[in-house]
């Protein structure tokens, strides 16, 4: 039997910076477009801050795949409650 582990050879993680209205239903939306675009998500953050005299949800979600960050990127600006996404530089991956 085959044992499945975290991290396959060949994904590259990356981390984004989703920024949104502060809605109940957006969470559900980011993580429904992560999963439908095929990425597996490593770790999540978010957090309510002000910008610009009105409240903003940041998100932060690292996520790896053997896909190309774009197809993500550019479904998640699409949502109507996201008003911006900033992809960082894809991170190197570390091996124990």
């Amino acid at each position: 039997m085959k044992q499945h582990s975290f991290h396959q050879p060949g994904f590259a993680q990356h981390t984004l910076h989703i920024h949104a209205q502060p809605r109940p239903e957006v969470m559900e939306r980011v993580l429904r477009v992560v999963r439908h675009r095929g990425f597996n998500l490593c770790a999540l953050s978010m957090e309510m801050g002000a910008e610009q005299d009105c409240q903003q949800l940041r998100i932060t979600v690292t996520v790896e795949s053997v896909r190309p960050i774009q197809h993500l990127w550019s479904q998640l600006v699409k949502l109507v409650d996201v008003s911006r996404v900033d992809a960082l530089e894809q991170q190197p991956r570390i091996s124990a």
